[in-house]
């Protein structure tokens, strides 16, 4: 179990830097965009398309690591309220029903993709890249969310982690 645990958390770190270097690469494009519009005075055909989807992309396969490293945005009233075994459950079910959600986007966001490989979907600009290329970080991502949901569940149910990461000393 631990072997396991450490893999899925070695796979959103990495993923955490995959993303992490997508923001960088926005960053670039986007400087190079103004530059090569305002101060060169030529138009861009491709860079506001591939921001797009480079910053999708990012979000998609950072969310494993956000997810590790509790850096979303947790409403915790209820938890902070609950001790002990309800807090729990709580915890129990919210990780639960986040991780049946990830599977079912898992499985969209796969064949959504391979129809975007099967049926040879480009974009309709005068870019026009391959649309699957795009389209993997989605199913990708979400099974590595999930896959990062059953290392919370994991951690929960073997007392590895407290639920929410609250301690009972934490209750209003």
């Amino acid at each position: 179990m631990e072997t396991y645990i450490r893999f899925v958390r070695a796979v959103s770190n990495g993923l955490g830097v995959v993303a992490a270097v997508l923001l960088i690469i926005a960053v670039l494009i986007v400087c190079h965009m103004v530059f090569t519009r305002f101060v060169l005075g030529q138009p861009t055909s491709w860079q506001t398309e591939f921001v797009t989807y480079v910053l999708l992309a990012s979000t998609f396969l950072g969310a494993p690591w956000v997810l590790l490293t509790r850096g979303h945005v947790n409403v915790e009233l209820v938890p902070l309220m609950l001790v002990g075994k309800a807090r729990f459950i709580l915890a129990l079910g919210a990780y639960g029903g986040a991780f049946l959600l990830c599977l079912m986007l898992s499985w969209y966001g796969f064949e959504f993709w391979h129809e975007a490989w099967v049926e040879d979907w480009s974009s309709d600009t005068i870019w026009a890249p391959k649309l699957w290329k795009v389209y993997l970080a989605m199913p990708v991502g979400f099974i590595a969310l999930s896959l990062q949901y059953s290392v919370d569940i994991v951690c929960l149910i073997t007392g590895r982690e407290s639920p929410f990461a609250l301690s009972d000393e934490a209750a209003l």
